[in-house]
């Protein structure tokens, strides 16, 4: 089982010094049977005058921070320490009736899982439907993983990754049409594309773990260096069930879940309002570093740390 830690630093910048109002957050893991918080902690320049979490209606940890300073920099150091146990995806068992598609859920299941069903992004012309059916066997049934593999991999051999720093995500219909886009636009469509087959399915916000960005040539994925996007399918018999199609990734095997919402504007790691003239802003950035076994680095040690958790 190895212990990951994680360091996550957004830095705000601006040509004079100005205020800030709330800024909420959603960056501490989510505990469960795959993953187990050890150890974070998180520290803010300028010191907020109020800091709290609160559970959102998904379960995922928001921290919420009010100031009452102005500054021309604002930096948010976030150090968190877990055990991850890899799962594949393909290790899951189904129920037998959920091995092929179409099936459908149980009357006890579906009323938890009906806004997870509904498609939520306007596809006028079935680009992203028809798209999705390629997928179906036409010469018998079409097993269930064996679909869900054949898309994640689809994606990451066939549509190219590009890091885009302006905000919001590309229609799943436009990311066919380009063939690129971030993870976040990737999972998207992916998103969409399950859930018009008639499948529950959730957008996950978290972390990647890449050997590769430690120096290793094997094992590396895309998307590393900054926070990550992926899918999570509701398949009865193994439950919620992780997918990465920007890595082709089957299971949780170097994902670390920090948020899950139906949709991407539920799950931003990091958000806020600040007042001052448009040309205050100088620009924003972001480094993520996850890295396997050792102590996590001290988060800004001339601030006070504003939260402290041991445990899951």
């Amino acid at each position: 089982m190895p212990i990951l830690t994680v360091r996550h630093v957004t830095t705000y910048r601006y040509r004079q010094p100005v205020s800030f109002g709330e800024h909420r957050m959603m960056l501490r893991p989510r505990a469960g049977h795959d993953q187990r918080l050890l150890e974070a902690r998180i520290a803010i320049l300028p010191e907020p005058a109020d800091f709290w979490w609160v559970h959102d209606v998904f379960g995922n940890s928001v921290g919420v921070a009010r100031f009452d300073t102005r500054a021309r920099e604002l930096r948010f150091d976030s150090t968190m320490r877990l055990e991850h146990s890899p799962v594949e995806a393909l290790d899951y068992r189904l129920e037998e009736y959920a091995r092929s598609l179409p099936f459908s859920y149980s009357s006890e299941d579906m009323p938890d899982l009906a806004r997870s069903i509904e498609r939520h992004v306007p596809d006028p012309d079935r680009v992203v439907d028809r798209w999705a059916r390629g997928f179906m066997r036409r010469d018998g049934p079409t097993g269930t993983l064996e679909l869900l593999e054949a898309m994640t991999r689809a994606v990451k051999r066939d549509f190219t990754y590009i890091a885009r720093s302006v905000r919001g995500i590309q229609e799943p219909w436009r990311t066919l049409e380009m063939g690129s886009g971030t993870c976040r636009d990737f999972a998207l469509l992916m998103l969409e594309a399950v859930r018009s087959l008639g499948l529950a399915a959730r957008f996950v916000s978290g972390y990647l773990y890449s050997p590769g960005l430690q120096g290793e040539r094997e094992g590396s994925h895309v998307g590393g260096g900054s926070t990550h996007a992926w899918v999570r399918v509701y398949l009865p018999g193994a439950g919620w069930v992780e997918f990465d199609p920007t890595n082709g990734i089957l299971g949780n095997r170097d994902l670390i879940r920090v948020a899950v919402a139906r949709e991407p504007s539920q799950a931003v790691p990091l958000h806020g309002r600040w007042k001052g003239f448009p040309d205050d802003a100088l620009g924003m950035e972001v480094s993520v570093e996850v890295t396997e076994g050792g102590d996590p680095a001290p988060a800004v040690p001339e601030a006070r740390l504003l939260a402290t958790m041991s445990g899951a």
